[in-house]
């Protein structure tokens, strides 16, 4: 009897939890569970300090994308089963996790790429926005270069 493949994916503005999403992705019928965890750091950017993230989401169509990003997954490596992200909304102090995701695979070789597929279209395509909060209490919006808009997307694109 086959399991059926599981996409979780919530935003949450508690604390993320490693277990609860390793565990939503786990499967008896799998030798490997790939796990990313994306903390926030400690930059600092003209003479300020990160002491943290606010982030926010465009809740519904980041479900959809995240569908999207799934059916994408599952065409590039089919034997993955289970995929799971939470994604933290509002105040993440440095050193708190941001983003967990676990992708459950018979193999490890799958589950890694697909690890590292799904964080790259994650920050690329799902819209969930982050602003850097400094020291000095001043705060700055950040884009992801993965995404197609951003400044540093454009200076890598070929020219036509």
């Amino acid at each position: 009897m086959s399991e059926e493949p599981r996409d979780v994916f919530m935003l949450s503005r508690d604390s993320l939890s490693v277990q609860e999403v390793v565990n939503a992705a786990s499967s008896s019928s799998c030798g490997a569970v790939s796990v990313f965890i994306g903390t926030t750091r400690e930059d600092e950017l003209d003479g300020r300090k990160v002491v943290g993230l606010e982030y926010e989401a465009y809740e519904l169509m980041a479900q959809s994308e995240f569908r999207r990003l799934c059916a994408d997954i599952r065409a590039r490596w089919p034997a993955v089963l289970h995929i799971c992200v939470h994604h933290r909304l509002g105040w993440v102090k440095v050193g708190e996790a941001s983003v967990v995701m676990a992708i459950s695979s018979p193999h490890r070789h799958d589950g890694l790429e697909a690890v590292q597929r799904c964080i790259g279209q994650l920050k690329a395509a799902v819209p969930i926005w982050k602003k850097e909060v400094y020291d000095t209490q001043e705060a700055s919006w950040k884009e992801n270069a993965e995404c197609s808009w951003s400044e540093q997307a454009a200076q890598n694109r070929p020219a036509h």
